[in-house]
Parts: C-alpha cells; sequence; structure tokens
C-alpha cells in the first residue's frame, strides 16, 4: 500500500495478519466484547461463566430463605393457632363423607336460637333501632328491602326481607340451596364442591370459589344446617370454618368471617312467601367500595334471581345439593316456637326478643342523617372511577386504593363537617352522622 505507515509485512501480495499477543492490545482498545469470551484455554470462558451463575444462585437462594424467616417472624401467632385449632375441630381427612367426628358443634341449636331472636329485628321497625335502609324497590314479582347495620369495626351487617309472588316456601328453599344451579345463572360462582356431610346432625361443608372484579378469587369453607318447621317455614345458618381437605391456597383469598342465616315463610292470604335474611361477610374488600358496590348493584342482582328462579321449576336434574339437602334437614325444635310467635307477634318491649350474637349490634348510633353534596359527589367519582378501571380489563391496585382512600376521606369530611353544623345550632340536640 502505498504511501502507508504501517509497518505490517507483505507476504505474496497480501497483509499477514499479526500474532495474537499483538492483536489482544488493540481488540480491547476497540471494545472488542465478544472477544473477551474466546476460550484462551480449555474451558476458560465457561468456567467463569458458570461461576458466576452459581454466585448469582447462591446469592437468590440467600435472599428467598431470609424472606422467609422474616415472614415466619411477622406471622401473627395467634393466627397460627386458631387455624390449628379450626382444623383440628373438624374430620380427618380419610373419614367417611358420613361421618360425625368433629362436626356436632360447627352449627348447633343454640345458634338457631339466635338466629331466631335476631331476625325478629325486621317484623319490627329495623330504622328504630338504628339500621340505615338502602334499597327499598320492588315489581309484579318481587319486593325487596334492606337495611345495613355498620359495627365500631370490620364491615357492615345487611337485614333484607325479600317476597315472591306465586312461590311456595318449598319451591324458595330448594333454589336457594342448589349450589349446582346456581353455578348456571349467577356468574360469581367459579365452583362448589361438597366436603364432608353429617347425616344425625344434619351439618354439611362445602367449598366455594367466587370471582369479584379486579380482585383475587374468594374462597369460602362453610359450614350450614337447615331446620324446618310444621308449618313448612324453614330456617337455615352458615357460617365460615376450615376443613383438612381444603387447604389455603396462594391464588385464592380465604375468607375469614361469614356469618349468614335465613328463614323462609309462607304469606298468610297469599300465594306468596317471603325470605328474611342476615348477613355478615369480610371478604377482603374495601368497606366503603363494598357498601357502594352493594347499593348500586343489589337490586339488579335480585332481579337476575328472580328470573332464574322463574325457571327453576322447569329443571328436571337432580342436584347432588338438594339430595343432600332433603336427607339432612332436621325439625324444628318445638321450645323455639315460643321465640318465633314472640318475632313475629311483637309485644310490649320488643328490643328484648334480641339475643346477643355474632349478628348483634356492637355499635350504639344516632339516626343517620341526609347525606350532604359532598359525599354524593365522591360517591358518584368512585363510581365513575370503577367503571373506567371495568372498561380498561386489567387490574389496577393503585387505582383502587386511591379511590378507596379519596371516598374514605371525603366521608371523614362530611361527618366533621355535618357534627359541627348540628352543635352550631340550637334546635338540634344531636349531631347527625353520615352512615
Amino acid at each position: 500500500m502505498a504511501g502507508a505507515t504501517d509497518s505490517t509485512p507483505m507476504a505474496a501480495g497480501r497483509a499477514v495478519p499479526p500474532p495474537p499477543e499483538a492483536a489482544a492490545p488493540r481488540l480491547l482498545l476497540l471494545g472488542g466484547g465478544a472477544e473477551l469470551w474466546r476460550p484462551v484455554a480449555r474451558g476458560g470462558g465457561w468456567a467463569t461463566a458458570a461461576a458466576l451463575l452459581l454466585l448469582l444462585a447462591s446469592h437468590l437462594s440467600v435472599l428467598l430463605l431470609r424472606r422467609l424467616r422474616l415472614r415466619r417472624r411477622l406471622r401473627p401467632a395467634d393466627a397460627v393457632s386458631s387455624s390449628s385449632a379450626a382444623a383440628a375441630a373438624v374430620v380427618t381427612a380419610d373419614s367417611a363423607p358420613g361421618s360425625a367426628a368433629g362436626m356436632d358443634g360447627l352449627v348447633t341449636e343454640g345458634d338457631l336460637r339466635e338466629l331466631v331472636g335476631n331476625l325478629g329485628v325486621a317484623t319490627r321497625e329495623p330504622e328504630r333501632e338504628g339500621w340505615q335502609q338502602v334499597v327499598a324497590k320492588g315489581n309484579d314479582d318481587v319486593s325487596y328491602r334492606v337495611w345495613c347495620d355498620k359495627p365500631m369495626e370490620g364491615p357492615p351487617r345487611y337485614l333484607s326481607v325479600t317476597t315472591y309472588e306465586r312461590c311456595s316456601t318449598e319451591l324458595l328453599r330448594d333454589f336457594y340451596m342448589d349450589n349446582e344451579y346456581r353455578m348456571e345463572w349467577d356468574n360469581t360462582v367459579i365452583k362448589h364442591e361438597q366436603l364432608q356431610f353429617d347425616e344425625n346432625s344434619g351439618i354439611e361443608i362445602g367449598r366455594t370459589i367466587k370471582k369479584f372484579p379486579l380482585l383475587t378469587p374468594r374462597e369460602y369453607i362453610l359450614a350450614w344446617r337447615v331446620w324446618e318447621g310444621n308449618d313448612k317455614s324453614f330456617y337455615c345458618l352458615v357460617k365460615e370454618c376450615e376443613h383438612p381437605v381444603a387447604p389455603r391456597q396462594r391464588k385464592f383469598v380465604r375468607v375469614q368471617l361469614l356469618r349468614s342465616g335465613w328463614c323462609i315463610r309462607k304469606i298468610p292470604g297469599r300465594d306468596a312467601c317471603r325470605i328474611t335474611v342476615l348477613h355478615h361477610e369480610d371478604n377482603g374488600m374495601n368497606i366503603e367500595m363494598a357498601k357502594l358496590a352493594f347499593a348500586k348493584g343489589i337490586w339488579n342482582y335480585i332481579c337476575k334471581m328472580n328470573s332464574a328462579l322463574r325457571r327453576y321449576p322447569q329443571r328436571n336434574i337432580s342436584s347432588i345439593s338438594i339430595l343432600t339437602m332433603q336427607r339432612l334437614t332436621k325439625k324444628f325444635p318445638q321450645a323455639l316456637e315460643t321465640d318465633v310467635d314472640a318475632n313475629h307477634h311483637p309485644q310490649g318491649n320488643t328490643r328484648a326478643n334480641v339475643v346477643p350474637t355474632h349478628f348483634a349490634r356492637t355499635s350504639s348510633r344516632q339516626q343517620p342523617g341526609k347525606k350532604s353534596s359532598r359525599a354524593t359527589i365522591a360517591s358518584g367519582l368512585l363510581l365513575i372511577g370503577s367503571i373506567v378501571c371495568l372498561s380498561r380489563g386489567r387490574s389496577n391496585l393503585g387505582a383502587q386504593l386511591a379511590m378507596a382512600f379519596f371516598l374514605k376521606k371525603a366521608f371523614k369530611q362530611d361527618k366533621g363537617s355535618s357534627s359541627q353544623r348540628s352543635i352550631s345550632r340550637t334546635d338540634v340536640t344531636e349531631p347527625r352522622h353520615l352512615e
């Protein structure tokens, strides 16, 4: 090459490549990263890579062990003891389905007595006893009224009365207890399975998986029992429990609290029946969001349930749930008939009929006042935000937390402002609180 200052030797009209020792510094200066991994000796580069991977794996294992130890330290001891005690209270995994071991104390006649006493609130005026009416609607087929009572801690309780025209108590009982049919019309129920039953006590245990918008599916392990009265009335009590054949899974959220009971009675002189339900559940949702979703969507759900009820007589399939329920149903205790009569025909001091229980009120509150414009705006904004999140089709935990926090702050501010306005007035003796 003319004029070249390079001292590279020439052989046969072409440049002779420099030795590796001379080329290495040039490659390093030019950034030849690929050449750095070329093995200069047998296994040298791959050994280095394997060593680095080994160090990385050991570091990750140490981090995982630290996290597991931290979890065990933060896990409350009472939760461990309660779960183990609950598992010990039920049958072992290899017991027969009809075994009575450990099931007698899950749902007792004492629970039934408490349920009868607390359902009597619906026959009186719930508003006078601190319950706030949420919905009161109806049509030619069904009418629905529901009240809410919020304790000082935890989720609210709901008391509802639903009247179905042209419906017998037996039909309504079978409809409510048919878990296989519920999976056909209720799109929130993903799965239901029977875990165990006891023919002597009439107790059944089952597992249900429900889905909620924007949330992890909820898992319910429930025990229930049904009683039949002489007048074709029916009572049912449902409680949360644990079972060894249904261990906890990370893909579900196990519901820790569910207490629900109902009574189905015929309305005298009419081709209709009425079901009174007392429901208390903690499924892990934000309390204010759950209250708003219930108030906005419960009537549509009742209409959907009524349509499914009207189609139910044409169902020709005998569900396992109904066959088991008919075998396990027990006679209503004669000793409780007096309490039933007192609740349906109250005289004198009706408050004495309410038995203290897990359904009983834990807070004494004033009568609810009207919602201010601020609370209305907050509810509207939360509803709009929920619709936007649902339209996106994906879970956004940050949006959920932001909406819940905003609504909570708005409710707190409205409580304070309403209390100040009430105190400043001279014609008002008690502050009115926002429910």
